[in-house]
């Protein structure tokens, strides 16, 4: 066949070479085309995902495992094309070599490189939980490669989807953080028993206040008790002082004639008193002064 024709799709940048020259190219473009002097490449136009994994060692030399997707496209395609193959078979349509393949390959190098940099420093503990960090500052370096950017090569998304340990130091990690969970219930039940001890000891010293301060005061009430029955019966006494003070000039027989003075007053009261005339002779006699 003398002449053939290809139609381009969409998501392609198709450019037809003659002789070694670019004769036409543009986006989806379908053209005529002499088979035996034309060649075609056509440079994916549109974003490719590509799914990678390697491994890495953190600063405790402890490996890892890093799987993720990055995200590019290439937005030079003419230029990319001075140093890649992506012409197609034009029977098949597909790429003739395997250069097509070699832009992810060389992303996911560069992905590693960056990573590895800073994986290096980290050690596994940190390298586990910094995920984010690490993806946005390998996308950042990345970006910044001169011979990726000569080439139109754009990285536009990273992700890591798992960084994992070795399964032996996974299992020791999930063990350690185990053990420290344990310790910080171990803590807090230890925590909770102080706190209660010493909540006790609080009300225990707040009732042996109490009793001290219930026992100060009983002690100043009895003082008080004391003190006041020893001023009451001062009291007393010295009332009974006042009292019989003007009987203590008198003679013995003056005072005896009161008493019986009183005491016949209060006859009535009296039971039953005997009195022998022994005893009333005696009393007579002492009082009227001629006994002694």
């Amino acid at each position: 066949m003398l002449i053939s024709y290809f139609k381009g799709q969409p998501s392609q940048h198709v450019i037809a070479y003659r002789n070694g020259e670019i004769k036409r190219n543009g986006l989806g473009l379908s053209l005529w085309y002499a088979p035996h002097r034309t060649s075609i490449a056509a440079i994916p136009a549109v974003s490719q995902d590509v799914p990678f994994v390697f491994n890495e060692t953190t600063a405790n030399f402890q490996e890892i495992t890093i799987q993720g997707l990055l995200t590019y496209r290439l937005e030079k395609p003419l230029e990319i094309t001075r140093y890649l193959d992506f012409t197609i078979d034009r029977k098949t349509g597909d790429f003739r070599t395997d250069d097509f393949e070699k832009p992810a390959q060389r992303l996911i190098a560069a992905v590693q490189t960056h990573t590895r940099g800073r994986i290096n420093e980290l050690s596994l503990e940190e390298a586990l939980v910094r995920v984010k960090a690490l993806s946005d500052l390998a996308l950042e370096r990345v970006n910044a490669e001169p011979d990726l950017i000569d080439l139109g090569i754009v990285l536009e998304r990273l992700h890591f989807n798992n960084v994992a340990a070795t399964p032996e130091m996974h299992k020791a990690l999930e063990a350690d953080y185990r053990e420290g969970l344990q310790r910080r219930a171990d803590q807090a039940i230890y925590a909770r028993r102080a706190a209660a001890v010493e909540e006790e000891r609080k009300i225990k010293q707040s009732e042996l206040s109490t009793d001290i301060e219930l026992e100060e005061r009983r002690k100043e009430l009895v003082e008080m008790q004391a003190e006041n029955s020893l001023r009451l019966a001062e009291a007393d006494a010295k009332a009974d002082e006042l009292k019989l003070s003007p009987y203590g000039d008198l003679p013995a027989q003056a005072l005896v004639g009161l008493a019986l003075k009183e005491w016949a007053a209060n006859a009535g009261t009296i039971g039953n008193l005997s009195i022998t005339p022994d005893h009333l002779n005696q009393l007579i006699g002492w009082v009227s002064g001629t006994q002694k």
